[in-house]
């Protein structure tokens, strides 16, 4: 499976996000505490400068490389401050018969629209799913589909059920937009006799929100006759975790955020705390979408339960 995080308030260098953490991003790609599997299959990342010329357009990278060797991330983490971020390392089934390649990179962020996401996860008979869900997409959206994933499937099922997918969505429509994407998925699965275990953790931004889904399609039900296919990433409901306050930074030999949630100006989303010290983050509900904007320069944080 996947690690990935979200970031939006203050500006932040991105090296104390990705590299300098005790459990940053980049760690996760190769020692992640709450999965017990590598992500090796690529890093990819958007953010968003208010600073930068065309603010609403982010700062855009993607590599298969290893980002722990990747000196280019590393020397553009050291310059690059956001105050938006989103970004993934991806992790896949350890087999010759996935394709590793940067069309497969996350986040995915169709031409001309603002919304990024990325995907934690996997859906069960995807070969067998991806001919339904297509019947669910436009035609001007199914022309941007460039990889093999089931994460860029359930993104442009998102973006469909957006009322412009070229312009930013309010909160509670980007909230019915994915509710849609996934009742979609639950309708085709259970269509096609796929009652399995599969993930559905997703991450989304637009330099102005962030959303966060943690859900999981029949989770606790796998087959069985042969045990030793069942992917153990499933074999528990895979984490996702959140942390509110202001100046984020190493602080008393500690990686945090100080002020707690009544001072926060900035809010952190991520698969697991990048900090050694999690007295201040919170694990997001399962079966919810945690939602965050900035309201007169403080993160106003909903949560919203799904079927």
């Amino acid at each position: 499976m996947c690690r990935a995080l979200l970031y939006l308030g203050e500006p932040v260098l991105l090296d104390n996000l990705l590299y300098q953490p005790d459990s940053a991003l980049v760690r996760q790609s190769y020692m992640p505490k709450m999965l017990h599997m590598m992500n090796l299959a690529g890093f990819g990342m958007r953010a968003w400068d208010r600073q930068s010329r065309a603010p609403g357009k982010p700062w855009a990278y993607g590599s298969t490389e290893l980002p722990v060797f990747d000196r280019n991330l590393k020397n553009l983490a050291e310059k690059v401050e956001a105050s938006a971020v989103l970004a993934h390392v991806r992790g896949v089934a350890y087999s010759t018969a996935v394709e590793i390649s940067p069309a497969n990179v996350h986040p995915f962020q169709f031409p001309g629209s603002p919304l990024a996401m990325a995907h934690n996860g996997d859906l069960a008979r995807f070969a067998d799913l991806r001919p339904a869900l297509a019947s669910h997409v436009p035609e001007s959206l199914v022309r941007h589909i460039r990889g093999t994933t089931d994460s860029e499937w359930i993104y442009a099922l998102v973006l469909s059920g957006l009322r412009d997918p070229l312009a930013v969505p309010g909160g509670d429509e980007l909230a019915e937009a994915i509710a849609r994407a996934l009742a979609i998925i639950r309708r085709e699965r259970e269509r096609l006799g796929i009652d399995v275990s599969s993930s559905v953790n997703l991450f989304f931004a637009d330099g102005t929100q962030l959303a966060a889904v943690r859900y999981c399609f029949d989770f606790g039900r796998y087959a069985t006759a042969d045990a030793a296919r069942v992917h153990e990433a499933n074999l528990s409901f895979l984490s996702l975790w959140y942390t509110l306050g202001r100046d984020y930074g190493l602080h008393d030999g500690e990686w945090r955020m100080t002020g707690g949630a009544q001072a926060a100006d900035s809010i952190l989303v991520a698969s697991e705390p990048l900090t050694r010290d999690v007295a201040s983050w919170v694990e997001v509900p399962e079966y919810a979408v945690l939602h965050a904007r900035l309201r007169e320069g403080r993160p106003d944080v909903t949560l919203r339960y799904l079927d």
